[in-house]
This record gives C-alpha cells, structure tokens and sequence, in this order.
C-alpha cells in the first residue's frame, strides 16, 4: 500500500501539516517500509512530490533519525540537485543523522561547504550544525573546529549569533581561546543589540 497519497500534494494542500502528520505516524511505527518508498521518490517525476518526500524524510529525520541514517549517499547525492529545495532539504536531513552516521557525513564534509557556500541561509544554517555535531566527537574535533571557526568569521551578522551558540557544544580548555578572539572580534560589526547579547552570553559561557 503506498504512502503517497498522503502526502499535501495528493491532498491538494498547499500548508505542510500533512508532510508532518505523516512523519508522526512513520514514527510512531517504526515504518522502514514507508521510509524506502519516500526515498525512492525523491527522484519523482513531480517536483512537488519530490518536496513532500524529503519534507516528511527530515522530520522523521529530526524525531528519530536512525530510520533514515542509512540513506545518507541519497540525500549527498541530493546536494548536486537544481532544484534549491531539494538541496536545503536533504542538507537538513544530513544534520538530523550526523552523529548516527558520522564517519560518512565527515567523508563529504568538503561537499556539504562547498554546496553550503553556493547555498541559502537555510542550507548554511545546517551544514554549520553538521560541522557542530562532528565537532562534539574526538575522533573528529581537531578537523572540525579550524572549519568551523572559519563559518563563524563568514558568516552574515543575522547568523552569527546562532552560530556562536552552536559552537559552545565543541567548546574545550584547548581551543575556547580562540573562540572567543572571533567573538570578540565581531561583537562591534553587529547592528542590533539583541545579537550583542546573544553573543556577549556566549562569551560568559566560555569563561
């Protein structure tokens, strides 16, 4: 029995409440079956389909990412699509599953920052919280952090301030100093004072 005529496009919805009631029920049962038949379909023939599908694979994602680990080279291969939405959205899928199946994602950091480079906010925004989460495991910290401080002294004022709260999950005695020399060194740039406190926090944190 197929799944898609769950999905808002088959119900002719334009909001994403079906997307996200579908993912609610993939998870409470566990449906790998349902998983498969959404992944299949990211190469659809409708692009709106296309959309629901990876819509309803990254709010699984984000509920229980281990349903969806193990497609982590489909959602990669996703990041070459022309269509923006299909990349934002499987990079956001790739942020759900980083730390299920870190030795893959770290495998294409290099083209998850190229394609976040080229990208929009949203697909930055994630693939700052893929460096974030790899940052958190030893095996990858010493890699990941050069990376990310790079994201942080790039990054428009608008995300800055997220992004440095992001980064307090990697924060060590070892490299803290040096998160704080790119706090600091930007706090003045930024325009509104909501952001200067955010980041002023940050920095109390990191004391």
């Amino acid at each position: 029995m197929t799944i898609l005529h769950k999905l808002a496009t088959a119900l002719n919805r334009r909001d994403e409440v079906p997307n996200q009631e579908l993912a609610h029920e993939i998870v409470r049962k566990g449906d790998k079956t349902a998983v498969k038949e959404l992944v299949e379909n990211l190469s659809n023939k409708g692009t709106n389909i296309q959309n629901d599908c990876i819509k309803v694979l990254y709010e699984i994602g984000a509920a229980k990412p281990e349903l969806i680990a193990t497609y982590y080279k489909e959602f990669a291969k996703l990041l070459d699509s022309k269509n923006n939405r299909m990349v934002w959205g499987a990079m956001t899928a790739l942020d759900t599953i980083a730390l299920n199946e870190p030795k893959a994602v770290f495998g294409m950091l290099s083209k998850i920052l190229a394609t976040a480079d080229a990208g929009s906010v949203i697909t930055r925004d994630h693939a700052f919280g893929i460096l974030a989460k790899l940052g958190t495991l030893k095996q990858y910290s010493e890699s990941c952090f050069p990376l990310l401080v790079e994201q942080l002294m790039s990054c428009p004022n608008n995300q800055f301030p997220m992004y440095a709260e992001k980064s307090l999950a990697i924060a060590t005695d070892q490299n803290k100093d040096r998160l704080k020399k790119v706090l600091n060194a930007r706090i003045e740039n930024l325009e509104k004072e909501s952001q200067k406190k955010r980041i002023l926090k940050v920095l109390k944190s990191l004391q």
